[in-house]
């Protein structure tokens, strides 16, 4: 999970984004920390994370899209007031519009859940999901509902709850129906009834092996209005650890919804802020929205001392020489080691792990020389560490969990001395080829389908191939989790296939019985890739000829392939699929880059397949003139239909120029 502070400054944006790119799951940010080449966290932000460690209040922030969460009031909850802090984002905005290129559907949502990370780690916040898609506009809540599995979206928003254990929740929309998205709606009715499930025992209990039951003090609706039975927060005032306004650092975690056009969005000033809040359920409030909540570690069996131990370093922690709470940084990890196995607890030992981390000047990085790796390949990885401080660490050795093992040889960190180890290790054979989990199968109407329960409201991927290094600082372990990013350019570890395969269309047009060539590209990936082609479709259909052999000596070599496609008799749609097999090994992967500056780079791998739709189809002229929007390709569509379409410019659209259309 995304550290509960994160330093704002302009100083550290390069080392915070370096950070997040190394790491393809939220849940390992937090052993991650300073990296070789970037500012260490400053004293102040050291001193900010210590109190957000004291602090156990937690809200959860919940709508339907990226972009409907309240940005101010998250910064201020998670920096003014250190609570533990999330927005739950129903869909990951896959039904929107993107001002910035091509991307739509499932690309566009991929886009869109970096965005959010990307502003949580400017507010502070921590980032969840349902499975729901955002499947464009919906008028009415109760349409809404129809199209999502409705059981399955109560059940997700429930798993979040049980996962991240608020105090309150709070929605952004209204129950009742009014003139807004109908999503929106939708996202507080279900929240409603998530809310009255989740302290349940009986309710979803396949959760209940890795999760327990938790009930949220209550449940309030988020506004901006004054209605007389509403209660009143102020939200305004400055970062403690940056002195830079909560609205200023709001308006940049809102900035980074680029695709929505957000991305001069400045944001106001640092004066008062007022948030009103109206119960939908539990227990009324009537100060505060955490009023009755215990916000402090009393709340724990035995938390009485660490919350004390707390207090009294943040009372004696010196900004200028953050090592000096080094020993009793230690003292209250061995403290929280003998609480009793609990999950917020268990965030809050990683905090105070990344907090030991920084007050040591550690740093860590796992660095290879390609980012992209076929199964069963090496990995020449290497490992450096350093400490800024004088005190003495060991570095133990790493640990690979994927193929349990490790290096173990001991070395002695001395103060701004790296000390380096190579090793190679074999990617396994197993290894899946990256694609965000929510896209791995084929999905609903509604909802996409992920297999792995575990992974569910989790806003991305666990690394490919996870590092753990191990130090030992005064008798304790410390364990810092990393990953393998490029040499240079800091892009984690991609595995991929030897070759990816494209149809020329996404969608192709036959008349019943007529036949179509359809194009498969192949593009290599590693030298010397020799093999099989050959499509795939309902029996019916026919395809000729029934494989064909490649051999592309270079990497980067694409070489297209063309098959006769016959449709049958009758009006039918059909899924074409395309594979390729080399060796014992079959391969049937599209490869999509997403690139834009704001967001790590994107490495979308589906199965190659093209929509074949067999159907009678009259047209009337031959000639269109066609004005094109961003990113659309209606003009092929046109063109399959059997006209010729002329791309338009505004200069051309003149009565002179548009007479022979």
């Amino acid at each position: 999970m995304t550290p509960a502070i994160w330093p704002a400054p302009d100083a550290h944006k390069t080392r915070a984004r370096r950070v997040v790119v190394g790491f393809a799951c939220a849940t390992a940010v937090l052993g991650s920390l300073p990296i070789f080449g970037s500012e260490p966290l400053p004293g102040p932000a050291i001193l900010q994370e210590l109190r957000a460690f004291r602090e156990m209040g937690s809200v959860l922030y919940l709508a339907a899209h990226p972009d409907d969460e309240n940005t101010q009031l998250i910064t201020y909850l998670a920096r003014g007031r250190n609570y533990r802090t999330a927005y739950l984002s129903l869909t990951r905005g896959d039904g929107g519009q993107n001002v910035l290129g091509p991307e739509f559907g499932e690309q566009l949502g991929a886009i869109r859940t970096q965005e959010l990370l990307a502003a949580r780690r400017l507010d502070g916040g921590q980032q969840f999901f349902t499975r729901a898609i955002d499947f464009g506009f919906s008028k009415d809540y109760r349409e809404t509902l129809r199209i999502w599995d409705r059981q399955q979206v109560v059940a997700d928003i429930v798993r979040v709850i049980r996962t991240f254990r608020p105090d309150v929740i709070i929605t952004r929309f209204s129950t009742q129906p009014g003139g807004t998205h109908g999503h929106h709606t939708a996202s507080a009715v279900l929240a409603v009834e998530a809310f009255k499930l989740a302290g349940d025992t009986n309710a979803f209990p396949e959760q209940l092996g890795e999760l327990t039951p938790w009930q949220p003090k209550r449940i309030l609706m988020n506004g901006r209005g004054s209605a007389a039975d509403s209660l009143q927060i102020e939200a305004g005032g400055n970062d403690p650890a940056t002195g830079e306004s909560f609205a200023a650092i709001a308006g940049r975690s809102r900035a980074m919804h680029k695709t929505q056009g957000f991305g001069s969005f400045g944001g106001g000033g640092g004066g008062a802020r007022s948030e009103s809040f109206q119960l939908l359920g539990g227990e009324p409030a009537t100060k505060d929205i955490l009023d009755g909540v215990d916000t402090t570690w009393s709340r724990f069996p035995g938390g009485d001392e660490v919350g004390k131990q707390a207090d009294e370093l943040i009372a004696q922690f010196n900004s200028q020489e953050p090592a000096a709470s080094v020993p009793a940084l230690l003292k209250l990890r061995k403290l929280l080691a003998q609480l009793p196995a609990d999950r917020v607890v268990n965030e809050k030992r990683k905090q105070i792990d990344h907090t030991l981390q920084a007050c040591l000047g550690l740093e860590v990085e796992t660095s290879i020389p390609q980012a992209e790796v076929v199964p069963g390949e090496s990995l020449k990885l290497h490992h450096r560490a350093s400490v800024g401080s004088s005190v003495p660490v060991r570095w133990v050795g790493v640990r690979y969990p994927a193929i349990n093992r490790g290096l173990t040889e001991p070395i002695e960190l001395r103060q701004n001395q790296p000390g380096e180890r190579d090793s190679t290790q074999t990617l396994p054979l197993g290894s899946g080829f990256c694609q965000p989990y929510w896209l791995r199968e084929e999905p609903g109407t509604g909802m996409f389908r992920v297999k792995d329960a575990a992974l569910i409201g989790q806003p991305e991927n666990p690394p490919s191939f996870p590092v753990e290094q191990i130090f030992e600082i005064g008798g304790e372990t410390l364990i810092i989790p990393d990953q393998p990013l490029q040499a240079g350019t800091h892009r984690r570890l991609d595995v991929i296939p030897p070759v990816t395969l494209k149809f020329n269309s996404d969608v192709t047009l036959f008349a019943p019985g007529s036949s179509r060539q359809v194009e498969i590209e192949v593009t290599t990936f590693r030298p010397n890739s020799s093999g099989t082609l050959k499509l795939t479709a309902p029996v019916d259909w026919k395809i000729a000829p029934a494989t064909q052999s490649f051999h592309l000596a270079d990497v980067g070599k694409k070489e297209r392939f063309t098959f006769t496609v016959a449709a049958p008799a009758r009006p039918e749609t059909a899924a074409l699929g395309a594979s390729a097999q080399i060796g014992e090994a079959v391969y049937s992967n599209q490869r999509i880059e997403i690139g834009y500056k704001h967001v790590p780079l994107q490495l979308l791998q589906p199965p190659a397949r093209m929509k074949a739709v067999s159907f009678d189809l009259a047209t009337r002229g031959k000639q269109i003139g066609y004005v094109p929007g961003a990113g659309d390709s209606v003009a092929e569509a046109i063109e399959q239909m059997g006209y010729r379409v002329t791309r338009l410019t505004g200069a051309d659209l003149t009565t002179n120029r548009l007479k022979d259309f």
